[in-house]
């Protein structure tokens, strides 16, 4: 059976360069050189405002007018308005887990901080939406662990495999 040489078997082979990086460019065409004919002579002459400028004035001199009429009718009472008007307005309120305090011994195997947890939970010291955030928060410090763990051991493996061969 007849193998077949790749292209890097050889000796005269060499791999194809890097292209060389071009220094970064502004806005605009990147294939035009400053000299060089534009290549767009019948572009938008200078002092000719863009045209998506102008529409996105006019959608603005609009909108005061719309907000001005949302306002209103929230002011009257229409509480549609009201609500579009607030949701624009003021910030959505969070969402804050309350601080803790239990027993917490941070030095124990997962499984035991896990129980600590759940115990203070029926104990009521930590509400139950509040512990299920701080398990979620071990078996992810746990999971990092492992990974760490795994890490080292394949390091140490390969560098015992190193020292064989």
């Amino acid at each position: 059976m007849n193998a077949i040489t790749p292209p890097w078997g050889n000796n005269d082979w060499k791999p194809t360069p890097p292209p060389i990086a071009a220094e970064p460019r502004g806005p605009g065409n990147p294939a035009w050189t400053p000299g060089c004919a534009s290549p767009n002579p019948a572009g938008r002459p200078p002092g000719r405002p863009d045209k998506r400028l102008l529409a996105t004035a006019a959608m603005l001199d609009e909108m005061r007018g719309i907000v001005a009429v949302l306002v209103g009718k929230a002011l009257e009472g229409d509480t549609n308005a009201a609500s579009i008007v607030l949701s624009k307005v003021l910030p959505s309120v969070k969402a804050q887990a309350e601080k803790v305090s239990f027993e917490f011994d941070a030095t124990l195997p997962i499984s035991e901080q896990v129980a600590q947890v759940l115990d203070a939970v029926a104990a009521g010291a930590v509400a139950p939406d509040v512990g299920r955030l701080i398990i979620d928060s071990i078996k992810s410090l746990a999971d990092v662990r492992a990974t760490e763990e795994l890490a080292a051991r394949i390091e140490a493996l390969e560098e015992a495999n190193d020292a064989r061969g």
